[in-house]
């Protein structure tokens, strides 16, 4: 059987409804590398909020981080494939001054090992799970180095109006994501970033062919890596666009142990038809 990689977003698809790994996720996950597969995460979610996770897999992978911002090797800083996409520094500034004039509770500045915001008051989310207090990032803050990403939070009927105000005033110079869940936000990054870059940058890493990627996912921030990947697979809990541009649908849910499930199920049925194959 050729090798593959399994591209893999977190909240909605790896994650449970509690954001949590279960031990079942975890064994079908190693498993599934011990025979000789690559899994790598591929999440809009920072690299400090999907640390803990990644370093739960124990896995030595690479790991994409917002929404294919960035892709690195946390243990490996001078891996030669590693890149990160920052946001324009005038757009960052303007935005912040901006800020007052959107429907947002709460902006953040997102950096690699660092963030911004514009108050110190966070939400209880699994979205801010350290006690690192963030920079306060207020009218006239300069920030250190330009942002990789910028999150806005509002409620989801806010979205759509704040979506076009963005897009009018920074024009095609930035792409604006929608996030659903128990903490809906916008997330604005550099135009062009899209999961399938990161995905295509691990699997040239591994020489892995894109018919040989599989990709999971749930919401409309996976739709790139799912129609890119030779195999893409929604939840049974997604949204209806990406069910729909899927090549399958699991059975069961993110809350049901769903990938784990699905993945389970579909590398013994390929081992079985290969030895099959052998016998006869």
């Amino acid at each position: 059987m050729k090798k593959k990689l399994i591209a893999i977003d977190l909240d909605g698809t790896t994650l449970n409804d509690q954001s949590i790994l279960t031990n079942k996720t975890i064994k079908t996950l190693q498993n599934i590398e011990s025979l000789g597969h690559h899994i790598a995460i591929v999440t809009g979610r920072p690299y400090r909020t999907s640390k803990h996770i990644y370093e739960q897999l124990h896995i030595s992978n690479p790991l994409v981080n917002f929404n294919g911002a960035l892709c690195h090797i946390p243990e490996n800083p001078s891996w030669l494939n590693a890149y990160q996409v920052q946001l324009d520094m005038n757009i960052a500034i303007d935005m912040s001054k901006y800020f007052s004039r959107l429907d947002a509770n709460l902006m953040i500045f997102e950096g690699k090992d660092h963030y911004y915001s514009t108050s110190e008051n966070l939400p209880i989310s699994p979205f801010f799970p350290d006690k690192t207090a963030p920079i306060l990032l207020e009218q006239n803050t300069v920030p250190h180095t330009s942002p990789i990403a910028i999150t806005l939070f509002s409620g989801i009927e806010k979205q759509s109006q704040m979506k076009e105000q963005l897009q009018k005033r920074y024009g095609n110079t930035i792409e604006v994501r929608t996030w659903g869940g128990s903490l809906p936000c916008l997330e604005v990054v550099s135009t062009g970033v899209q999961k399938a870059m990161g995905v295509e940058q691990v699997a040239k890493s591994f020489n892995i062919q894109q018919e040989d990627i599989m990709a999971f996912g749930d919401e409309e921030n996976d739709r790139e890596m799912i129609e890119y990947a030779g195999h893409g697979v929604a939840m049974q809990n997604a949204i209806p666009y990406i069910k729909s541009i899927a090549d399958d649908v699991t059975p069961f849910t993110n809350d049901q142990d769903g990938l784990a499930l699905y993945l389970e199920d579909y590398f013994q049925n390929t081992l079985k038809t290969l030895d099959e194959k052998e016998l006869t």
